[in-house]
């Protein structure tokens, strides 16, 4: 696959991020909002994903639950093209231009990984300014006057306040969850449809393209579903050392782990798991069918 091809392996991936946004924001608005309040020693406690999501349409409507979503779009539709992309190209260099049906470990781990990494620069500064938009609505304990107007007044907020390193806080916990998560996301990707694949092969002469859209389904899906359960904790003190009001407090995801640990368990550590997975299906389902879709119109052979 030469130099020309890589372009559309970055558009590609971009219109996967669109998807993702469109499908998967409400599930995360929820997320946010339950790993808030839920770790929270003060504040409104919600009994679980859907008590949330009704508290939020009660008082905002649907549009509470796109809270933070312009941030989202532009960072999930370029984070995403980087990382369909790199990935794409470094499998390549890593398989040394063969394409190899089997998927190998050793080129699909190392791949997924350093784009991961990567794209954990844009997805940090994005996050941050997205969690910051969501967690002032609905039951909130930030003051009426000292909220956010915007996203891009929350960017201006945290760098005139934090400087911009404050911008990037909580990178080292976002390119760890990023890393690791798309290393068992790829791996479980690429695992799923070459053995979905196999099986499929000798029942069906001609592959047509509504059974690519059923393996695209169950492989994003699952993908999906495996990066979350593998990285939610990380996300858990993502999210607590984003949105921490004292910008003194720790930054070290390990140390907010311990002490979410200490005082809600295994369970703490794990909040949001509900709506995370029943948003990693059907958003990670819609980026691969998306991805796989635009790859095959824009000519590039996966097989």
């Amino acid at each position: 696959m030469g130099e020309t091809f890589a372009y559309k392996e970055y558009l590609a991936g971009l219109l996967a991020g669109v998807a993702t946004v469109i499908t998967g924001h409400p599930f995360d608005t929820v997320k946010v909002m339950l790993q808030k309040h839920n770790t929270e020693a003060h504040g409104i406690k919600y009994k679980n994903g859907l008590h949330c999501t009704a508290r939020i349409l009660q008082t905002e409507g649907v549009k509470g639950l796109y809270r933070g979503a312009t941030s989202s779009f532009v960072g999930v539709a370029f984070e995403s093209s980087l990382l369909f992309g790199i990935y794409s190209q470094t499998k390549q260099s890593l398989q040394g231009g063969g394409q190899s049906d089997v998927p190998r470990p050793q080129v699909i781990i190392p791949s997924a990984a350093y784009g991961g990494a990567i794209i954990s620069f844009v997805l940090c500064p994005s996050e941050l300014v997205k969690c910051r938009m969501q967690i002032q609505g609905t039951d909130s304990l930030v003051p009426k006057f000292s909220r956010y107007r915007s996203p891009l007044d929350c960017a201006l907020q945290t760098v005139k306040n934090e400087g911009v390193t404050g911008i990037f806080r909580g990178g080292f916990t976002t390119l760890l969850r990023e890393s690791i998560g798309n290393a068992v996301f790829f791996s479980v990707y690429e695992y799923v449809r070459y053995y979905m694949h196999l099986q499929l092969k000798p029942t069906l002469s001609d592959h047509s393209n509504l059974t690519d859209m059923g393996i695209g389904i169950v492989t994003g899906g699952l993908s999906g579903v495996a990066f979350w359960s593998a990285v939610l904790p990380l996300d858990v003190a993502k999210t607590i050392i984003q949105t921490a009001p004292d910008k003194s407090s720790t930054s070290n995801p390990f140390a907010v782990l311990n002490s979410i640990y200490s005082r809600a368990g295994l369970k703490g550590c794990y909040t949001g798991f509900g709506p995370t997975i029943v948003r990693a299906f059907p958003a990670n389902a819609a980026a691969i069918v998306t991805w796989e879709l635009a790859m095959k119109m824009l000519g590039i052979n996966r097989d």
